[in-house]
């Protein structure tokens, strides 16, 4: 017996076949195609596909980081604290943070102001984000001086700066911001919501393509704080602050880690500071960190003390001493792999695989690693 087949039977068998015709020839030729479409994908995008520990990531052998770009996203934002006047800069950053890494992993952005977001920003900045945006007015009281500042001891202390041409001596709003990106930047409710972020600053360049989710990797792998540049502090602008840090230690000394990274902070076992920090315009780290009780009772101890406005001190070096005193040393992780500028000074991968893998656009010549004014080789010696 013959089956016949009307012409709408007909029809749908090919379209069937032509489908299943061009899924074996895509899953063959582009190898993207083929991992999104298979079933153990599948399989983990849905909620009876297993727990969250069980989605599997591809890895690159090298680096051990993950690769898929369907692996699940960290309760994580890239956030950046910005000024209306910074649209320009502010969309350039985005727009290259977005191209290199984002539009792969859809992470949410924050923007943070100490006056309203202008609409001109906000529409400009959205314009070039497929996902989340968020924008934020940063408290009053989170941002200027406190009451109990002694504005002329303050004002003697800008002026002995601008005397000695330092950076940002005579600016109060700078200082402003450096105790804001200490103390209070993760205390805005905006940011309650996330474990992780990302720290974006405006007119940032990031030169290599990033296939892996830094986020995960931190948080598969126990990491607290993550960086791609690290140099000196101008040791004219934190003269008490190494004395402060020895006070706060001596009198909590439980909050020390046992195997910490003071190797890195210091040349004579912690007698004096030798100024290296991690450059905190770029960082990646986990908020429930300065959330925590060391560190809140760290900021509220240097603070106590006024060297945010009578001296210069700057969130990164109050990141970094907090970080490598109170986490482990294997808490603290180079991202080697993300080529990062924020000008003058450039991290470009030095390794040829880490280069070509990540179609790195930096010259390598110019990476600030080993500069003489770089601290990745004291760095590299607690390693």
């Amino acid at each position: 017996m013959v089956m016949k087949l009307t012409t709408t039977t007909r029809y749908i068998l090919l379209v069937i076949f032509i489908t299943l015709g061009l899924h074996s020839i895509l899953s063959f030729t582009h190898e993207d195609y083929g991992n999104a479409t298979s079933l153990r994908n599948i399989a983990n995008q849905l909620s009876w596909g297993g727990s969250a520990d069980a989605d599997t990531l591809t890895t690159n052998d090298a680096s051990g980081y993950p690769n898929s770009l369907l692996t699940r996203r960290a309760n994580a934002c890239l956030l950046m604290l910005a000024r209306n006047s910074d649209v320009n800069d502010a969309v350039k950053s985005v727009r290259r943070l977005e191209d290199r890494f984002n539009k792969k992993f859809g992470y949410p952005w924050v923007f943070l102001n100490e006056e309203p977001f202008s609409d001109e920003f906000k529409t400009r900045v959205s314009n070039v984000i497929n996902g989340e945006v968020i924008f934020g007015q940063v408290p009053q009281d989170h941002w200027y001086p406190p009451d109990w500042v002694d504005e002329e001891k303050a004002k003697a202390g800008r002026d002995k700066l601008v005397e000695n041409n330092i950076p940002y001596g005579g600016s109060v709003s700078y200082r402003n911001m450096c105790r804001f990106n200490s103390g209070f930047f993760y205390r805005h409710p905006i940011l309650e919501q996330f474990k992780w972020y990302w720290r974006v600053e405006p007119d940032v360049h990031f030169h290599c393509d990033i296939d892996f989710d830094p986020f995960l990797y931190m948080e598969r792998h126990n990491k607290t704080y993550a960086f791609t540049i690290t140099m000196f502090e101008f040791q004219a602008t934190i003269p008490t602050l190494w004395d402060t840090v020895k006070d706060f230690v001596k009198e909590n000394p439980q909050y020390v880690a046992q195997d910490n990274a003071l190797g890195y902070l210091s040349d004579d076992g912690g007698n004096t500071y030798n100024l290296c920090h991690f450059w905190s315009n770029f960082e990646i780290a986990d908020l429930d960190f300065w959330r925590g009780e060391a560190y809140t009772k760290f900021f509220e101890y240097l603070d106590s003390a006024g060297g945010f406005y009578y001296e210069r001190w700057g969130d990164a070096p109050v990141h970094s001493i907090a970080v490598a005193l109170f986490q482990n040393k294997n808490q603290i992780h180079f991202f080697d792999e993300i080529g990062y500028e924020h000008n003058p000074y450039i991290h470009c991968p030095l390794g040829q695989g880490t280069y070509t893998r990540g179609k790195c656009a930096c010259d390598r010549q110019q990476s600030f690693d080993y500069n003489g004014y770089s601290c990745m080789r004291q760095w590299d010696r607690i390693q």
